[in-house]
């Protein structure tokens, strides 16, 4: 196929585009992988069935439908599945092309600062307000729950129509608390953040010969116990010409034009432009306010404004009036629809990430040999040894050699507290598994920063589903413990569904009273609070019942020896046991520290996070990890005779928790100097808290079955009389 520069994209090319221009309409994604599965796949197999015995299928249109429909969403996954390691991205829009002379409107979000770490309306502060009041936009559960609140704004535009000294408002009076609020902000460097065409405001500074990338522009500056406010906004949008008309050209498939609609209106051809660049410099203006008393919103302001970042001119008083005006100018870009969140998106520091992941490869490679040494070398050499023996040689060697095979009638005696501990990796597993298809999902690209909130969203909803999983293995695991007995296996799953999300919503609620004494955006709604209860106890307790249901009904695992009546006295240990326990979870926080530093500022930071597929590959390394770890840390202990391996194997993986908080103790006091106030103090710890806890079910829950696994597989090698 010809390729027009800049037009067309060869088909053969799409499987390795990097990013995808836009998310698909449901009728523009069916077309496409339905036209490719109908000549790669569907018509291939069709001539097979064809020549073989399957004269039913191809008889019954019906049967044969469902089969291509079936077989086309088969294809679809494969083909994200082999599309997953280019990391493109869906931005959860389309391309909207707008006609020169076409209105744009300014959104609002709200006011953030890395200071506080509570976001404030943006109406909070004493700004214009648009005409027809201050509306909010859609926003889904995952926006509501990060503190956004995405409202409408006076700041109109005009496609490709350039406007200077533009009057938005005037207000009359700066009243005692209206001063004192805008002082506040101004000393907690809080920042205005604006939206146009889903793409956030951009500034940009200049460092010792560096631009530094900043969203949004901060609500003033104090100089010399002096606060001046930022009431004068020069914007600079970056367009894009776009004059194709069909989605199909648009994507380099060429033909089937008519059968896609246009994205212009009612089919227009006219050529028009596409937002790509949001740009925003603040300045600082002094104006005469008693010029525009009679001047209405969006007129022209009667004299010349010249934008001087630099200098500032507009000191805030109480009592004071204070106008705002606006500019903006567009310009024309070479930057493509696709590429136009590169700015945000751009991945920095690639070789700490890839150092990151060396670093933790060494480890498990160090962790593997030790593994390899305990199977191949001890384990394997001591059974062979152990079946040739007879029984006195065995006793003696027993004595001499092998300390754990002297508690095979202890091993598998029930742990203290089992109902806790099938609870904890019954939740293990239902966060572990959402971590990992949220992470995958968002890898894939169909949770990026483009789509707010999401991530989160999906998180909730993935978690949701994974309640199923969560009730299955809690009741099997009880069942196991006790031997077959199901007696009992409805508290496990009930407890289970509440024992998460019930110290989640302890912590949560107690945060929330904080943000809500603020007066804080970032606090969650009465009415969505009660959403969140309904979900969990309408969706996730439901479902985890059903998934213990099942795990009832499933038969136990069977023990490979018999346990003996009388527990066997452990011998005294040279050194505490817990302490090699704790001092496991080193290892797999050496993994991931480095991964850590990137979310945490992405978190507090206000940075955008979006280096999925590293995060990915991180998470994978780790549950090799602390699989590994557990699995040494169990064997150690069966070696000195110490039987009591299920909680220690929990915790040897799981005490990477601690080392975590600890690291976020550390964030606070020196990455977080500036953070103000106990409130926010009490908030990140709080959500740090609530972080570790997470991860340390996640972890545990690997290490604990890990160690399962490897006890139940060796002790079912033991030769027994």
């Amino acid at each position: 196929m010809k390729r027009r520069e800049g037009k067309h994209i060869n088909v053969q090319s799409l499987p390795r585009l990097q990013r995808l221009p836009y998310s698909f309409s449901p009728f523009l994604f069916s077309f496409i992988f339905d036209s490719v599965f109908q000549d790669l796949v569907y018509a291939p197999l069709t001539q097979f069935i064809r020549r073989s015995s399957f004269p039913d299928l191809m008889q019954n249109p019906s049967k044969m439908e469902s089969f291509r429909e079936s077989g086309l969403w088969v294809f679809v996954f494969l083909c994200l599945m082999f599309q997953s390691g280019y990391g493109f991205y869906l931005p959860g829009s389309y391309p909207h092309k707008h006609g020169i002379g076409e209105e744009l409107y300014v959104k609002v979000n709200s006011l953030t600062s890395i200071d506080t770490e509570m976001p404030f309306s943006y109406y909070s502060l004493p700004f214009c307000k648009p005409l027809g009041g201050v509306k909010d936009s859609a926003e889904n559960l995952g926006e509501l729950l990060m503190g956004d609140r995405i409202e409408n704004s006076p700041y109109r535009f005009k496609m490709f129509t350039n406007e200077s000294e533009v009057f938005l408002c005037r207000l009359d009076k700066l009243s005692q608390d209206q001063f004192k609020i805008l002082k506040e902000r101004i000393d907690e460097m809080y920042q205005v953040n604006l939206i146009l065409d889903n793409l956030p405001a951009i500034r940009f500074t200049k460092k010792e010969e560096y631009f530094l990338r900043w969203t949004g522009y901060p609500v003033g500056i104090k100089i010399q116990d002096v606060y001046y406010l930022f009431n004068h906004l020069r914007f600079n949008v970056l367009v894009h010409k776009y004059e194709e008309t069909n989605v199909a050209r648009v994507m380099g498939t060429g033909d089937a034009a008519e059968m896609i609609p246009p994205i212009g209106k009612e089919g227009s051809e006219k050529p028009g432009y596409m937002v790509v660049g949001f740009e925003v410099i603040p300045c600082s203006i002094l104006h005469d306010a008693d010029s525009v008393k009679n001047l209405k919103m969006y007129d022209k302001y009667p004299s010349a404004i010249k934008c001087d970042p630099s200098t500032v001119a507009m000191p805030i008083k109480e009592g004071q009036p204070i106008a705002f005006t606006y500019e903006v100018t567009f310009e024309e870009s070479d930057i493509k629809w696709p590429s136009r969140w590169d700015a945000y998106l751009k991945m920095e520091g690639a070789k700490v990430h890839w150092f990151s992941i060396l670093n933790s490869l060494m480890v498990i490679t160090f962790l593997a040999g030790i593994v390899l040494v305990i199977f191949l070398r001890t384990v394997r050499r001591d059974l062979t040894r152990y079946e040739e023996l007879d029984k006195e040689a065995q006793a003696q060697m027993n004595e001499e050699l092998s300390g754990w095979k002297l508690v095979v009638g202890d091993v598998f005696r029930a742990p203290t507290n089992p109902a806790l501990l099938c609870i904890m990796v019954g939740d293990g597993v239902q966060i572990l598994g959402m971590a990992v298809v949220t992470i995958l999902f968002a890898a894939l690209g169909f949770m990026s920063p483009a789509s707010r909130g999401t991530l989160i969203t999906g998180m909730l909803f993935f978690y949701m589903i994974l309640g199923v999983a969560a009730g299955y293995v809690a009741v099997r695991l009880w069942r196991t413990i006790g031997c077959g007995e199901q007696k009992g296996w409805i508290s496990v799953a009930w407890k289970a569904a509440c024992f998460f999300p019930g110290i989640a919503f302890l912590i949560l609620t107690t945060l929330n009273f904080l943000l809500w004494g603020s007066h804080s955006t970032g606090a969650i709604p009465f009415s969505l609070f009660v959403i969140l209860i309904l979900l969990w106890f309408c969706i996730s307790v439901p479902l985890t019942l059903v998934g213990g249901f099942f795990g009832a009904r499933a038969p136990h695992i069977e023990y490979p020896v018999r346990t003996n009546q009388i527990p066997r006295e452990i011998p005294q240990q040279r050194y505490p046991s817990w302490l090699l326990v704790l001092g496991a979870g080193t290892l797999p926080f050496g993994t991931l520290f480095i991964e850590l530093f990137f979310i945490m500022s992405s978190i507090w930071m206000g940075r955008v996070y979006y280096v999925f597929g590293f995060l990915f590959i991180v998470l994978i390394l780790l549950v090799v990890v602390c699989a590994e770890v557990s699995l040494v840390l169990t064997y150690m202990h069966l070696c000195v005779e110490d039987w009591r391996w299920w909680w220690k194997s929990f915790f040897a993986s799981g005490s990477v928790a601690i080392y975590i908080f600890l690291y976020s103790i550390n964030y606070l006091v020196f990455d977080l100097k500036n953070l103000s106030g106990p409130v926010s103090a009490t908030l990140y710890l709080g959500y740090s808290l609530f972080m570790v806890l997470a991860i340390m079910l996640a972890t545990g829950t690997v290490g604990f079955l890990s160690s399962f696994w490897f006890v139940h597989y060796l002790f079912s090698s033991v030769k027994l009389d």
